[in-house]
């Protein structure tokens, strides 16, 4: 075995070490990816999907070549390793992979222009005295306009692990859809202050379907393993994965997520 130093590049990825920790980043391959794309001269926008995006899978023609819209899904999909920030638009792009749309089509080319403006970001990872796990869960109750399925997501501290998927199920309530997640990610925070009430107080009537979500969560309440708290709108970061923002919000959660 040989010993080749410090990591500084692998699979794409580039490892720039700093007294403050260490930095993640794709630049050559999304400067690659733009090149492929045509749109290295593109004008860059603010952010990667709009607050009206409602993407769905009847709406406009057929692209003309669907196999180049996967190939630009799909290599977007492996830029989200380090950029979390995309997460969302990705995600909604890859849902109609299998007959790409017009509409999806220009969410891909704003995911490229977004990224035209921000080749520079990178993920950071920075030592930290922190000895628990903060986890923020949200989801986008019936945002999927064809199943009515929410948009779901988890983010760890120092960026450890994130997603952005559709649930499995259809959620009848805002507060069915977050437990869903919360059990899933048995998480600290939450920003749904009917789900707080259900984690806390056993004097609940709810539905059958989410019975054992409830009764899983409240066990680890019990035993004091987690806390499930209420998380106010402006400090819920974990909605940069679920939704469009404006854009000083994007911003301000960007940042964030240390990129």
């Amino acid at each position: 075995m040989t010993n080749l130093g410090d990591l500084s590049y692998f699979l794409g990825i580039s490892v720039s070490r700093s007294t403050t920790g260490m930095l993640l980043s794709q630049r050559k391959y999304a400067i690659d990816l733009l090149q492929h794309a045509g749109m290295m001269d593109c004008n860059p926008c603010v952010t990667p999907i709009d607050t009206r995006c409602k993407l769905s899978a009847d709406d406009g023609p057929l692209v003309a070549d669907a196999t180049e819209y996967r190939s630009f899904a799909g290599a977007l999909q492996y830029l989200t390793l380090t950029r979390p920030d995309i997460a969302h638009a990705v995600e909604q792009a890859c849902l109609y992979m299998h007959a790409p749309r017009e509409p999806h089509l220009n969410l891909v080319k704003r995911i490229l222009r977004y990224i035209r403006g921000t080749l520079d970001l990178g993920l950071h990872l920075q030592s930290t005295p922190a000895s628990s796990l903060t986890a923020y869960s949200d989801a986008d109750w019936a945002g999927c306009p064809d199943t009515r399925r929410s948009t779901s997501v988890y983010l760890g501290d120092n960026l450890v692990s994130w997603s952005s998927k559709r649930q499995a199920t259809v959620s009848r309530s805002s507060a069915e859809a977050e437990y869903h997640h919360v059990a899933h990610v048995v998480a600290e925070y939450c920003d749904n202050v009917n789900v707080v009430y259900m984690a806390c107080n056993p004097v609940q009537h709810v539905t059958k379907h989410i019975e054992i979500d409830i009764h899983f969560v409240r066990e680890k309440v019990s035993l004091g393993q987690i806390r499930v708290l209420h998380v106010p709108s402006s400090q819920q970061f974990a909605d940069i994965m679920t939704k469009g923002l404006p854009s000083q919000l994007f911003l301000d959660f960007r940042y964030s997520l240390c990129l």
